[in-house]
C-alpha cells in the first residue's frame, strides 16, 4: 500500500507553520517556502477588515486540500507574519506539499 502523505493520521491531525503574507499581490498564490523555512503566500485582497486573512486561508485550505474551517490563523492576525494551524494533515503532508517548509 502507497504511503499518502495527505492522509489523516489522528496521532498527529494537525499542523502548525508560519507565513509571510503579501497582500495587493494581484492573484491569489503560494509563493514558495523561504530559506528560514516560511511559507510566502500573495493575495490580491487588501489588508482591510480582514480581506487579506480570509484569501489567505481559502488559498491555503485550496492548496492543502481541506475545508477551509481547518485552517486558522493562530498568531499574527493584524501582521505580514502568521502562524498558521490546519487541521486534517500530517506534517508529512505539508511538507510533502512545499518542500523545505518548517512544520
Amino acid at each position: 500500500m502507497d504511503h499518502d502523505p495527505f492522509r489523516l493520521d489522528r496521532s498527529r491531525a494537525s499542523v502548525r507553520f508560519a507565513v509571510r503574507l503579501v497582500p495587493r499581490a494581484g492573484l491569489d498564490r503560494v509563493d514558495g517556502v523561504s530559506a528560514e523555512g516560511t511559507l510566502k503566500v500573495r493575495v490580491a485582497a487588501p489588508a482591510i477588515d480582514g480581506l487579506a486573512n480570509a484569501a489567505l486561508l481559502r488559498v491555503l485550505a485550496h492548496d492543502l486540500n481541506v475545508p477551509r474551517t481547518s485552517v486558522r490563523i493562530i498568531a499574527g492576525a493584524t501582521g505580514r507574519q502568521k502562524l498558521i494551524l490546519v487541521d486534517g494533515v500530517s506534517p508529512e503532508g505539508v511538507s510533502h506539499r512545499w518542500p523545505g517548509i518548517k512544520v
